[in-house]
C-alpha cells in the first residue's frame, strides 16, 4: 500500500511513516462508527472487529507484520500466565515478561538509531505493556479478599477469567493500539455490553442506550488534532528543542534563547497533542470515554482524555501539569507500580517513589536523556510541594472571601515557573543523548538548576522549619509538608485518598 502513502509524504514534506500513522487514526473514525452499530447482542463480532481492523493497521497499511507477531506473542503469553500461575508473584511473572521484550525492542532501535519519524513495534508495545501489566493486576485482585483491595482495585477486578478472543478484543481494541490510550479490562468490557452507557438509558435517539453528543464532540476532537498537526508540520522545522545545541543558538543573548526556548517546547508538545487528541477521538465515536452529563444535560466524554492542553501549556502548578501530560501512563504507573510495590500496611515513601520513576524511564527506552528528565522531575515535583505546603498558606485569602492581588500574583508567577521548568527538563526526553542534553542545559545556564536547588535548599536549610513556625503565629492553616527523607522523588500522581484527608483537615 506504500503507492497510495509515498506521494502524500513529499507533496507535504513528511516521512511516509508519518502519514501512515496519522491515517491509520483517520481511519478509525468512520470504523469507529461502524464499531457501535454492532449491537451488545453479539459482543464477540465486535471483539473480531477489533482484531481484523488491527491486523489492517500493522499488516498492509505499516507493514509491521513481525511487530504484530512480537504483540500477538505478547498478548498469549501474558493470557497464559494469568490463567495457571495461582502464586502472588504473578502479576510480578507477567511484568518481568512484558518489559524485558518491551526493553529489548527498546536496545534494537537503539542499535539501529531509528529517528522518532519511523513507526515500528516499541510504540504500540508500550501501550499494550499498561494494558497487560495491568490486565494481571486485576486478575490477582480477583483472587484475594475484597477487604483488602482499595475502590480502584475493587471497581477493575476480575473474577470471571475472559475467553481467549474476549482477551483478544481488548488487546488489540483498534482505536488506541497504536498510540493510545490505554484502558483496562473492566472498561473494555463496559464498552462492549453497554453497561457503560447505563445511566444514560432512554437519553438516546431512537431508542438507543448510547446518549447523543458522542460525534459532535468526537469530530471537534479530530478537528482540534489536526490543527495541533499543522502547527507541528509548519513549525516544527524551526522550533524544536535540538536547535539548542546548534551554533546559531549561541548567537543569540540569553534572553532571547530561553523565550525561543520556550516555543520550542510547544511546538515539540504539540505532536503529542495532535496524535493524542485524535485517538481520543476516535475513541469517543466507538462510544469510550463516556463520564455522564453536564448540569445542562448534555453528555460529556472525558475518561478517554490523555492529555489536557490548558493546564499543561497554562498550569497553575507544576503537580497540576503532571496530572495533566499522558494521564493513562500515570494511572498505570500509580495503581500498578507505585502502590504495589508499597509493603502492605505502610505509606509510600521513597523506595516506592524510586522504583515507579524508574519503571517510567525504563517504560520509554534505554536513552539516557529519559532518566535524566524523570530523575531531575522527581525533585522538581518535590520543591512544588514544598512551596505549596509553606508558601501557599500565606497567600490564601480566608474562607469566603474574594480573590486577593497576591493570590493573584503567586498563581502567575507559578504558572510562568512552571512552564519554564517544563521545558527545561522536558530537553533531554527529546535530545535523548546526555552530551546534547547537557549542551543544551549549559547554553540555557542551567536556569533549571538553580530555580529548584535554590528553593530545595532553601526548605531542607532551616526555610520549612521557620516558615512553619510563621504559620502558626499568624493562624495560617498549613498544607502538608513532605520531607526530603520521604519525598525526595514524590509519585507521579498524588494518592487520592491523602488529597481527601487533606480537604478534610482543611475545612474543620
Amino acid at each position: 500500500m506504500d503507492a497510495l502513502f509515498v506521494p502524500l509524504a513529499s507533496a507535504v514534506g513528511a516521512s511516509v511513516d508519518q502519514i501512515k500513522l496519522i491515517s491509520c487514526l483517520l481511519i478509525a473514525y468512520p470504523l469507529g462508527s461502524l464499531f457501535i452499530r454492532i449491537p451488545s447482542s453479539q459482543p464477540n463480532l465486535k471483539h473480531c472487529f477489533n482484531l481484523l481492523v488491527s491486523v489492517f493497521f500493522f499488516i498492509p497499511v505499516l507493514n509491521l507484520s513481525w511487530g504484530f507477531v512480537q504483540l500477538l506473542g505478547s498478548v498469549l503469553g501474558t493470557y497464559f500466565i494469568a490463567a495457571n500461575v495461582k502464586s502472588p508473584n504473578m502479576p510480578w511473572i507477567v511484568f518481568t515478561f512484558v518489559m524485558g521484550h518491551l526493553t529489548i525492542n527498546h536496545i534494537i532501535r537503539a542499535f539501529f538509531n531509528l529517528s522518532y519519524e519511523t513507526v515500528e513495534v516499541t510504540g504500540p508495545q508500550m501501550v499494550l505493556a499498561m494494558k497487560l501489566t495491568t490486565f494481571a493486576w486485576n486478575v490477582y485482585d480477583g483472587r484475594v479478599a475484597p477487604e483488602d483491595l482499595d475502590k480502584w482495585q475493587l471497581q477493575k477486578r476480575i473474577t470471571k477469567y475472559p475467553t481467549l478472543l474476549e482477551f483478544l478484543g481488548y488487546s488489540f481494541y483498534f482505536p488506541g493500539i497504536l498510540v493510545g490510550p490505554y484502558l483496562d479490562y473492566a472498561s473494555y468490557m463496559s464498552l462492549i455490553d453497554e453497561s457503560l452507557f447505563k445511566s444514560a438509558e432512554g437519553k438516546g435517539s431512537k431508542g438507543r442506550a448510547i446518549p447523543d453528543g458522542r460525534k459532535r464532540i468526537a469530530y471537534r476532537k479530530m478537528l482540534n488534532g489536526l490543527v495541533f498537526l499543522g502547527i507541528f508540520v509548519v513549525l516544527g522545522p524551526s522550533f524544536y528543542y535540538g536547535i539548542a545545541v546548534t551554533p546559531w543558538f549561541v548567537t543569540k543573548g540569553f534572553l532571547y534563547r530561553m523565550a525561543y526556548f520556550q516555543l520550542c517546547g510547544f511546538i515539540e508538545r504539540s505532536k503529542y497533542y495532535a496524535v493524542w487528541t485524535l485517538t481520543e477521538g476516535a475513541s469517543i465515536l466507538t462510544g469510550l470515554g463516556f463520564t455522564g452529563f453536564g448540569p445542562s444535560g448534555e453528555s460529556t466524554w472525558e475518561g478517554a482524555a490523555n492529555v489536557k492542553f490548558l493546564e499543561i501549556e497554562v498550569p497553575s502548578n507544576f503537580k497540576v501539569l503532571l496530572d495533566s501530560w499522558n494521564i493513562n501512563t500515570n494511572i498505570w504507573l500509580r495503581e500498578c507500580i507505585y502502590k504495589r510495590v508499597t509493603p502492605k500496611g505502610k505509606k509510600p515513601g521513597f523506595r516506592s517513589s524510586m522504583l515507579t520513576f524508574g519503571t517510567s524511564a525504563l517504560w520509554h527506552g534505554i536513552a539516557m536523556g529519559y532518566y535524566m528528565t524523570f530523575l531531575f522531575g522527581g525533585f522538581i515535583t518535590t520543591a512544588g510541594r514544598l512551596c505549596r505546603a509553606n508558601l501557599r498558606p500565606f497567600v490564601l485569602p480566608p474562607p469566603g472571601a474574594p480573590m486577593t492581588m497576591t493570590k493573584r500574583i503567586y498563581d502567575w508567577t507559578g504558572t510562568i515557573l512552571s512552564i519554564a521548568i517544563l521545558n527545561y527538563v522536558a530537553a533531554p526526553f527529546m535530545l535523548l543523548s546526555f552530551t546534547d542534553s547537557v549542551e543544551a542545559w549549559r547554553r540555557l545556564h542551567w536556569y533549571g538548576f538553580w530555580m529548584v536547588g535554590s528553593s530545595l535548599a532553601f526548605f531542607w536549610l532551616g526555610g520549612s522549619k521557620f516558615l512553619k513556625a510563621l504559620q502558626k503565629k499568624e493562624g495560617k492553616i498549613a498544607e502538608k509538608v513532605v520531607t526530603p527523607e520521604s519525598h525526595v522523588m514524590p509519585p507521579p500522581l498524588d494518592d487520592v485518598a491523602d488529597e481527601l484527608k487533606e480537604l478534610q483537615k482543611r475545612m474543620k
